[in-house]
Order: C-alpha cells, then sequence, then structure tokens
C-alpha cells in the first residue's frame, strides 16, 4: 500500500479538514510516490497544512531539475513493525508525525498486464493517514517531504493487497498523534497492529483518473 490516492474536496474532506483545523486540502486525482501532495504537522505556534513530495527519502534529480525518492532505498512508505528500530524512521517517530487527508487509495489486482485498479475508502469518511514527515536542505533550499505508515497485511484486505494495509486514525487519534510535545511512542503502539476499523468500501474503477466503476462494490465491515 498504497500505489496512489486521491483528494476530492467533498462534504467528507470538508468534515475532516474541520476536525483537523486546516483548510480544505486542495484536489490531486492519481497522487503517486514522487508526486507532490499535502500532509498536516504540528509545532508549538499552530498546525500546519504542507505541500510536499509523497516520499520521505528523497534525493537532488541528477539533472538538478528537482528532487526524486532517492534511488538508495526501494520503499516509500514506513512499516509500523519497524518505526521504532530502523534508522530511516525511528528518530522521526517520537517527534515528526504527520496525517495525510486522502479521499480513497487505490490497488490492483490480477495478472501483469490485465491488472484491475480498485478504490478504497471509507463508506461516510474520508481518510487520515499516519505518517511521517521531514524537512530536507539541499545546500539551503528546503524540501518538505513524508510518507505513510503501513500495517501489517490484514486477512480479510489481502485479496486486495497481500503486504500491508494503511494506517487510517481517527478522530480520537488526532490531537495526540500530531502533538510534537508526546515524544514516548508507547501510548501508540496499539495503532500499530493490522485492524480495518472503519467500514471499507471496495470498487473497481476504469483507472486512479477516472473513478467511474465498472463492477459492483463489496463494504468490509469493520474489526469487532
Amino acid at each position: 500500500m498504497c500505489g496512489a490516492y486521491n483528494v476530492k474536496p467533498n462534504p467528507y474532506m470538508m468534515e475532516l479538514a474541520g476536525q483537523l483545523r486546516i483548510p480544505v486540502p486542495d484536489e490531486r486525482l492519481n497522487l503517486r510516490p514522487g508526486a507532490y501532495g499535502q500532509f498536516v504537522y504540528e509545532t508549538s505556534e499552530r498546525r500546519h497544512l504542507q505541500e510536499g513530495m509523497w516520499s520521505l527519502l528523497i534525493e537532488r534529480k541528477p539533472d538538478g531539475s528537482g528532487y526524486r525518492p532517492s534511488t538508495k532505498y526501494s520503499t516509500f512508505n514506513a512499516r509500523s513493525r519497524s518505526l521504532g528500530t530502523s534508522p530511516l524512521w525511528r528518530k522521526r517517530f517520537p517527534t515528526q508525525r504527520a496525517i495525510i487527508p486522502a479521499s480513497a487509495f487505490h490497488e490492483w489486482t490480477g495478472p501483469k498486464g490485465s491488472k484491475q485498479c480498485y478504490s478504497i475508502a471509507p463508506v461516510d469518511s474520508a481518510i487520515a493517514f499516519a505518517g511521517l514527515y521531514e524537512f530536507w536542505n539541499f545546500d539551503g533550499e528546503i524540501v518538505p517531504a513524508y510518507t505513510t505508515i503501513t500495517l501489517p497485511p490484514h486477512p480479510r484486505f489481502d485479496y486486495i493487497h497481500d503486504k500491508s494495509i494503511p494506517m487510517m486514525l481517527r478522530e480520537e487519534d488526532f490531537e495526540l498523534w500530531l502533538d510534537p510535545t508526546m515524544t514516548n511512542t508507547d501510548p501508540f503502539q496499539h495503532l500499530l497492529v493490522a485492524e480495518i476499523n472503519t467500514p471499507l468500501r471496495v470498487v473497481p474503477i476504469k483507472s486512479p483518473t477516472n473513478l467511474e466503476p465498472i463492477g459492483e462494490e463489496e463494504i468490509l465491515e469493520p474489526d469487532q
């Protein structure tokens, strides 16, 4: 998870923006690693909605025209099981947590050459992905970047994606997750397990840029 996601300024996104006390995020379709999205983070002064590159580990392009995901690493997401141990994440997890607003994310299933794209979204809300962020300094140029956090595979989701499921926060998690003074990560450990915590609508669609349904939807009920 996840290869792409979208942001639509619909009533669900407006509700999420109100809960997070941020402006309504900009519309984005087919947002993929290396593209620019928006993430939410908090400082002692206030809460911010920040433009940044999706892929926390980035590097300058060889031709100097901009930045890209680092070619040294194969991942653009942070696995929950390594947040406290990996040198990539362990220094950021205590103080640089973020929320990434989204309307839906996309996964592909099937054989190569004929994969089917699915749109996955909560039934009655927007998505608040849990993530981490960084502000890189490239010779004085500050480049914001972020990553989403993934949980271990979930048995009722593995027919869509058998390696992981995204970490999606609930409203009651927002304040503590964004609090930069909460450097003790023990209170977050219960969030780092595979869970479907809200009803999810899974719909086969034409493509991430054409969200037209082309088959019957399925509802994944939350875990009990």
